[in-house]
């Protein structure tokens, strides 16, 4: 005979879910733990291209009593509509908004955690909407940053073009040219540290890669933290692990770091 306790308490589940953004269906994966809810809630956001979507990070979260949310943006994957960095924040703010009206996620637990580009885009959407409650970025992606060197350095802005043509297989609609234009028409307003002001009320984790020439941290880490810090940025924590642009060998201690992190700040 089944356990009657069993019987009451929803089981894990990894039900598949979609969202409607700019007219196209995005595709996504909700880890849910056992329970019966309402959970707090993670979002992560991947980067650029999407090779690494940290579902392994998903899973832990799961195991320690978060939904955990992992989902790919407009033009990518297989997903419908083009791909734009544009595109990717709003499709950010999009699910964001959308977990909000999920009767099993609570809305007043909610944090955003983002890897690269998607680093980026989790401060960005964070910035923008008081209701996420904690966001965490590893190894962002400065696209203010890289802006201003594009267009100080031809050079410089040759090498972002050709490296972002390399990663365009699974994206649809762009270029490596139109990536960068649309970083240069942006500018400032893209440049993480001008956040600082919209972030200085809630818990900011920032997370750099000490062997990463895709993200090097003297240009993407080390000054976000400094802006953030002279703000000041009260809830403010930062690390510098040793390792690559994937944490190829630092898997466990993001891990620990995030779920610490948000055990702290969404569930005190």
């Amino acid at each position: 005979m089944a356990n009657a306790s069993s019987t009451l308490t929803p089981p894990a589940s990894t039900p598949a879910v979609t969202f409607d953004s700019g007219g196209e269906r995005l595709l996504g994966v909700l880890h849910l733990p056992a329970g019966p809810g309402p959970h707090p809630i993670a979002v992560l956001l991947h980067g650029f291209p999407g090779n690494e979507r940290n579902f392994d990070l998903a899973q832990a979260l799961r195991r320690a009593g978060y939904g955990a949310l992992v989902f790919h943006y407009r033009g990518s994957w297989g997903v419908g509509g083009s791909y734009s960095w544009q595109h990717l924040l709003e499709d950010a703010a999009r699910v964001v908004e959308a977990v909000r009206r999920d009767s099993r996620l609570d809305p007043e637990r909610l944090g955003v955690v983002g890897h690269s580009m998607g680093g980026f885009a989790a401060l960005m959407t964070a910035a923008a909407d008081p209701a996420v409650r904690a966001v965490a970025s590893v190894a962002a992606f400065d696209a203010g940053v890289a802006a201003a060197a594009c267009l100080a350095d031809p050079a410089v802005r040759a090498a972002y073009v050709r490296d972002f043509e390399g990663e365009l297989l699974p994206l649809r609609d762009t270029s490596g040219a139109a990536l960068v234009a649309e970083m240069e028409a942006n500018g400032q307003e893209w440049s993480l540290a001008s956040l600082a002001p919209r972030l200085a009320d809630r818990p900011v984790l920032l997370i750099g890669t000490g062997r990463d020439p895709i993200t090097p941290a003297e240009t993407h880490h080390h000054p976000l933290v400094r802006a953030f810090e002279s703000h000041p940025v009260p809830l403010l924590e930062h690390h510098l692990f040793q390792t690559d642009h994937a944490l190829s060998d630092h898997r466990l201690e993001l891990t620990r770091t995030v779920v610490d992190f948000l055990d702290r700040t969404l569930r005190p």
